[in-house]
């Protein structure tokens, strides 16, 4: 293979910032011992942040960004990893602040790689991506009512920010695992799309985007927020007792204006999701479960393959919220 290979460089001087799609060769990566040919990678919203201004995010320019990969080893100093094996990559910051998948190669290490699950194709375990994994991780957040808390089975499930990529895949998952779920959307004509990825009901984002109460009726025995902010602040009022929020966005803001009443007065537990630096062990056990709870010929019918000259052009409108479902990277296109 050649020496050769194209890819998104992020380049900062003093107050200029720059993107731009270059030729590179293999001596651009300064860490690493195994090294990939990307099939696919993903537009998160992370990615749209760091491909904007480097988001505070990237610490040393020149950058390739792009958190999530899927691709086979090409060379490997590690034995576990061999030449030819199929792999995944989310989180762990790649595309932070190591080399990430908006390129034709990427070196990274070992033990942040995954073998990716025989029974999906690379395609796949790229629309899933980032995105989809954060979604397993919330929706185990929520299932840990019953299983870790031993509480009360889990009925009723809100999913916020519910077209995004995030958003629509928790809202599959939640549904495969038998929980009614309720979608808030900004997008009410969008009704028939949440629909058909599960969701029972459809409510508007402008009913959670008020002043919340110090508790609301409850509602819910589980929440995934994808958005943060008032909506979030909003939806722990209105989660019953014992029930679990799992929080993994900030779209709708960073703060978090709450008080201590349902956490003291309904034991409502905030569950927080890192989906970057979290153990191997983890990992691998999420992947596994992917085929159990993934219906790829629905996904594909919501994804766009972009090549890297297009990715510049659509990453902005994810920041305007004018996307829906997931954005696939095909870097070789």
């Amino acid at each position: 293979m050649s020496e050769k290979f194209k890819a998104i460089v992020l380049n900062q001087s003093g107050k200029d910032f720059s993107r731009e799609i270059k030729t590179l060769d293999k001596s651009f990566f300064k860490t690493g011992d195994v090294l990939v040919k990307i099939d696919y990678s993903g537009l998160n919203y992370k990615d749209a942040l760091i491909l904007k201004n480097g988001a505070t995010l990237v610490k040393e320019y020149p950058h390739i960004p792009g958190i999530d990969f899927s691709g086979k080893v090409l060379e490997s100093a590690n034995n576990d990893l061999k030449p030819g094996d199929e792999v995944v990559l989310t989180g762990c910051r790649v595309g932070e602040i190591y080399p990430g998948g908006y390129s034709q190669l990427v070196k990274v290490k070992s033990e942040l790689l995954v073998k990716k699950p025989k029974n999906i194709s690379s395609k796949n375990a790229m629309i899933l991506g980032t995105a989809g994994f954060t979604s397993l991780m919330c929706a185990f957040a929520v299932k840990a009512r019953e299983e870790i808390l031993l509480g009360e089975k889990v009925k009723e499930v809100l999913v916020t920010g519910a077209t995004g990529g995030v958003g629509s895949i928790a809202v599959m998952v939640l549904s495969k695992l038998g929980y009614n779920v309720t979608a808030v959307t900004g997008k009410k004509e969008k009704s028939g799309f949440l629909k058909e990825f599960g969701a029972k009901n459809v409510i508007e984002r402008k009913e959670f985007e008020g002043e919340p109460k110090l508790l609301a009726k409850g509602l819910w025995d589980g929440v995934v927020d994808t958005v943060g902010g008032n909506i979030l602040a909003n939806v722990i009022t209105q989660t019953k007792p014992s029930g679990i929020v799992a929080a993994c966005g900030n779209a709708g803001g960073i703060k978090l204006n709450t008080s201590v009443m349902p956490f003291i007065i309904r034991g409502v537990k905030l569950w927080g999701i890192d989906s970057v630096m979290i153990s191997k062990k983890r990992r691998e056990f999420i992947w596994s479960q992917v085929p159990e709870l993934i219906d790829f010929k629905l996904l594909e019918k919501n994804i766009k393959m972009v090549n890297l000259e297009e990715l510049l052009n659509i990453f902005p409108k994810m920041l305007k919220g004018e996307t829906l479902g997931r954005i696939l990277v095909d870097p070789n296109k």
